[in-house]
């Protein structure tokens, strides 16, 4: 049984047909990505899927209840003013997690010397690092990321997938947006790409490359979506 499903899921705002019969699912203790541009209808999906949202129509469902749930979206939420310790021990409270494990959160984002440091005095890429060590708190049994790695350089970016497959290997599902298609590659059992609306390939990512790429090496994701689609990401 899936852990994530959309069946046939439409939903518009006014004039605006942003999702246009979405189908997919996600098994259990899967890495599932979703690729497309800006505007495609990534995050309206990832609203409905948490039940921040409703759809028009279709059907949609996480296998999860509200506290299984851990999300790493656009708009950070930090508490500017307290650290970054500060900040999670907020959430540590909430779920009665023991002070161990929110250190050790900090320890794997890689922000254990950082972790008297206001909020408001980190860079983008540390503020990054500081959500998803929020949003895996509490060993959430299925994860949404939204762009996880933007922002970060290359070798905390490694860091960080790393975190992401030993989650998938401790029992997490994991959801993730993303418009890198390496990072696909090196992440994701399955992805599907999203474009005006609607689901236009779908596949594990290696052979969506070797479809894609007569030379079998790793295309870049505007060249992909020139061929699906005759433009590109815009």
């Amino acid at each position: 049984m899936a852990t994530i499903s959309m069946k046939n899921v439409h939903k518009a705002f006014g004039d605006n047909q942003v999702l246009n019969g979405v189908t997919f699912h996600v098994n259990p203790g899967e890495i599932f990505g979703m690729l497309g541009p800006s505007g495609s209808g990534k995050t309206t999906i990832i609203n409905i899927l948490t039940r921040q949202l409703s759809a028009d129509s279709g059907e949609a469902s996480t296998a999860a209840e509200s506290h299984e749930i851990g999300l790493m979206l656009e708009h950070d939420g930090l508490f500017n003013r307290l650290s970054c310790l500060d900040n999670l021990i907020v959430f540590e409270t909430i779920y009665g997690i023991p002070r161990a494990r929110t250190l050790e959160a900090l320890e794997k984002v890689g922000l254990s010397d950082a972790h008297k440091t206001e909020v408001n005095k980190l860079s983008k890429g540390m503020r990054q690092r500081l959500v998803l060590a929020r949003a895996v708190l509490h060993h959430p049994k299925v994860l949404f990321l939204d762009e996880p790695t933007s922002a970060l350089d290359p070798l905390t970016a490694r860091g960080i997938y790393q975190l992401i497959r030993q989650l998938r290997d401790d029992g997490s599902t994991i959801f993730l947006t993303t418009h890198n298609m390496e990072e696909a590659t090196h992440l994701c059992d399955r992805v599907v790409m999203l474009h005006g609306g609607q689901i236009i390939e779908e596949g594990a990512p290696q052979d969506i490359c070797n479809k894609y790429d007569a030379h079998k090496t790793l295309p870049d994701l505007e060249s992909v979506f020139v061929q699906l689609t005759g433009g590109g990401l815009e």
